[in-house]
């Protein structure tokens, strides 16, 4: 029996119903990597961030997550090469879907016909996304912004609804613009935390002041 076609899942109707100590028995999401490219680059490699951003609120499946990654993926690494960016997948699939399984085969007229609006069995997941609800981040550098786009505008074909490619004003995944960011470095402020950033601000100990001085 294969896959039912998306549409039939698509709208968020009931309450999340997630994998339990009482819902057992889930088949695994098909996307398993949720971070892409040169992930340990430094926060200084990539100033640049772009997002995909869902402008509706339905239900994404782990199958479309997982084509738009390599659709995304693909296209970034044959045009700007494989260390010019990092994506991220910044939804997780979690809320399981269920499908009461009929029987199909020759003679089963009679057993066709089950009660109407059963529960089913786990059958999938998907991931509930918000409007305005980020769906892939990717930071790079500067001369690959327009490859990013392109890819992410490639990614919007595999989803269902509406998306739109925002660039960011911030630097990389940061929650500071580019010259707040700038302005904190020249300071001596940042302390560099793997794709993110730590600042240091003018409360707490002492000693934990001296000691995030010498990480800068």
């Amino acid at each position: 029996m294969g896959r039912r076609p998306a549409r039939c899942y698509r709208y968020c109707k009931n309450k999340p119903y997630i994998k339990s100590r009482y819902c057992r028995g889930v088949p695994d999401a098909k996307v398993r990597i949720f971070d892409l490219g040169h992930k340990k680059a430094t926060i200084d490699a990539f100033p640049q961030c772009i997002h995909l951003v869902s402008l509706e609120k339905e239900q994404l499946s782990s199958e479309a997550l997982e084509a738009s990654r390599i659709s995304c993926n693909k296209y970034i690494v044959k045009l700007a090469g494989k260390d010019s960016f990092h994506m991220r997948i910044r939804v997780h699939p979690y809320h399981i879907l269920r499908i009461n399984k009929m029987l199909s085969c020759a003679g089963a007229d009679r057993l066709q016909t089950g009660m109407r609006g059963a529960f089913g069995k786990p059958n999938g997941l998907v991931a509930r996304v918000d409007i305005g609800q980020v769906l892939l981040s990717v930071r790079c550098k500067a001369n690959a912004v327009p490859h990013v786009v392109e890819a992410l505008r490639r990614a919007k074909y595999k989803f269902p609804g509406r998306q739109r490619i925002v660039i960011s004003k911030n630097w990389g995944f940061t929650r500071y613009t580019k010259e707040e960011y700038q302005t904190l470095k020249e300071n001596g402020r940042i302390i560099p935390d793997g794709s993110h950033c730590k600042v240091i601000n003018n409360t707490g100990s002492l000693a934990q002041l001296k000691k995030d001085s010498a990480r800068v």
